[in-house]
């Protein structure tokens, strides 16, 4: 146990000098820093030098990028690898019912680095400008048309300044004879529009799609529920982030960030308002009959007020029960003028009135249990008993709450294949933002989902594993965080290594206890038990006495009961021997031989 401790406060002594060593260290270096002043660019060399011998950190691994090639069809596919917009066309319309100062599409579009790039030589397109109105599109290689194929519509999105209020969402612009890409803006018709937006603190991942009425030729945006999913992390860790858009024929749909589900349902069942009105509507012309009753309670129409009821009673009485407290100051006001205020230089009589000093609390009130008149204080008043009602009874003529009837609903139809849209020829970024420099990279549209994981893993995948090579792991930012500040040292010991050393040391330098065997061989006395062996042992030697009593006290009680029989039966042998000697020595005595003979 000596030892134990021994090392424990050795431990705790290296963790002092260390720190000790560290202070001593930061004043050598206050005492440094006047003898440099002299020769203070041989020290900044020789500073460098030894930086960067010493504390270079391992170089991380590289991850080379190239740009990614679509592996199959693909209706469209831009990675801005070309370091140009060549395909793209900047709108030049202007929006309408807007200031003309405002209204104009005149934000900024380049191709650019990521601020923050891990991947030299990848691009994408920047919105730079904020506080602007922004449009850009490009045709894509042919129409898509909703058949037997889904549709998977995927890019990627970098707020490199985080966001305030804005979005990054694209659209797919309806093939339409009308469609000018040269003046898109907010009214040019599209199919879907789909990815993130966020204002305030309301996060949205948008997906909306226009669904032509059949009867009437109108088109109604279709809203997808709300995804159950917190989205606040991707609009705020300035991370590239993947959003996919999965339709498929059977009217399902998936969207996901970062290949990760967060929103899946159906175009039937999952959009707001429903695709398809309602059979039956209420009828407008309807009107409730003026005798409906929809009262389920009335009051008692037979119920009379009691004669003893007082409805003037007051709610409340003064308590007469109650004493004024001694001390009270009944010729003090509460509030006194302010002595100490003084009417301002610039007061003016004529304009403002006369001028008073502002109302202060007395200060002879605070000592004392009130001032002014005292009054008694009010009570509830045990008869009071308010306005009478008449109780209120279940109404006989009560016919529930009146409704309209229900009709067929003229505009009703019922559209079973709602995947079935509108064709697209376009896709488009139509966006005002707060925030400026937001990166969007690698759009692809086709309709094989390994097509487009293919490309996401050639795109979006490389810019996660740069990422992940270039942060270090715990144990490197640890020991770089020591290097830096070396009284971590002492932290990392005592709550790391000293544990762990304290519990190796308690569990396993213990004596080692001799086995059963080797007593067996030398018959040397075994030690003590623990208390607990003991006490079972001894239980258990107790318990077998008392059974081993017992035994012995039931096989001494049959023992004396076969000797008390076999006695029993010795004493009446014994008797019949003496009975049948004493009738033989009778027989003798009276046979004639034995007879002496009688004296004359």
């Amino acid at each position: 146990m000596e030892l134990k401790w021994l090392l424990c406060v050795t431990l705790l002594a290296l963790g002092i000098l260390a720190v000790q060593a560290h202070d001593m260290d930061e004043d050598n270096d206050a005492d440094d820093v006047v003898d440099i002043e002299d020769d203070l660019d041989d020290g900044i060399e020789e500073v460098e030098e030894s930086k960067s011998e010493t504390s270079s950190p391992p170089p991380a691994p590289k991850v080379t990028y190239r740009p990614p090639v679509p592996t199959g069809e693909v209706y469209f596919a831009e990675s801005f690898d070309k370091g140009t917009l060549d395909g793209w066309i900047l709108s030049r319309a202007k929006k309408d019912d807007t200031d003309d100062e405002i209204a104009k599409y005149d934000g900024k579009w380049e191709v650019q680095d990521m601020k923050e790039t891990k991947l030299p030589g990848d691009k994408g397109l920047v919105m730079v400008t904020r506080a602007k109105h922004h449009a850009i599109s490009s045709k894509l290689s042919k129409p898509f048309v909703f058949d037997t194929k889904p549709l998977i519509i995927q890019y990627e999105v970098n707020f490199q300044n985080g966001i305030e209020c804005g979005g990054a969402y694209v659209k797919l612009l309806s093939k339409t004879p009308e469609l000018n890409l040269d003046q898109f803006h907010d009214k040019t018709p599209y199919t879907i529009m789909f990815g993130p937006d966020k204002c305030g603190e309301d996060y949205k991942l948008h997906f909306i799609f226009r669904h032509k009425n059949p009867k009437t030729g109108k088109y109604e945006e279709k809203h997808a529920k709300r995804p159950d999913a917190d989205l606040k992390t991707y609009f705020t860790d300035k991370k590239t982030h993947l959003y996919t858009l999965v339709l498929n024929p059977d009217n399902s749909f998936e969207i996901l960030v970062d290949q990760t589900v967060v929103n899946s349902g159906n175009l039937l069942n999952d959009m707001s308002p429903p695709v398809n009105p309602p059979r039956e509507i209420e009828d407008p012309n309807d009107q409730k009959p003026e005798d409906w009753d929809e009262r389920p309670k009335i009051p008692d129409p037979d119920a009379v007020k009691p004669d003893d009821w007082d409805e003037d009673a007051p709610a409340k009485i003064a308590d007469e029960n109650a004493v004024k407290p001694e001390g009270w100051l009944d010729d003090e006001p509460e509030y006194v003028a302010d002595p100490d205020a003084e009417k301002p230089e610039d007061w003016d009589e004529d304009m403002d009135g006369e001028w008073e000093a502002p109302q202060i609390a007395n200060p002879k009130c605070e000592t004392a249990p009130g001032c002014g008149t005292w009054q008694r204080p009010m009570i509830d008043n045990p008869n009071y008993k308010g306005k009478w009602k008449p109780p209120m009874i279940d109404n006989v003529n009560y016919q529930g709450i009146w409704k309209p009837r229900k009709i067929p609903n003229p505009d009703f139809f019922e559209d079973l294949e709602p995947f079935k849209m509108t064709p697209f020829s376009a896709v488009g970024l139509e966006l005002w933002s707060m925030t400026s420099d937001i990166f969007f990279d690698n759009f692809i549209i086709c309709t094989e989902r390994a097509v487009a994981d293919d490309w996401a893993s050639d795109g979006w995948g490389l810019k996660k594993a740069a990422d992940g090579a270039a942060e270090p792991g715990v144990v490197g930012q640890m020991m770089a965080a020591a290097e830096e500040r070396p009284w971590l040292w002492v932290v990392y010991i005592l709550t790391v290594a000293l544990p762990v050393f304290l519990v190796v040391l308690f569990c396993c330098s213990g004596k080692k206890q001799p086995s059963a065997a080797e007593y067996k061989k030398t018959d040397a006395p075994q030690p003590d038990v623990v208390d607990d062996e003991k006490e079972e042992e001894k239980d258990k030697g107790e318990k077998e006495e008392e059974e081993e009593e017992e035994d012995a006290n039931a096989e001494k009680l049959g023992s004396d009961a076969d000797l008390g029989s076999a006695s029993q039966e010795e004493e009446e042998e014994e008797e019949e021997d003496r009975k049948r000697a004493s009738e033989e020595e009778e027989t003798v005595n009276r046979s004639p031989r034995n007879r002496k003979p009688r004296k004359d």
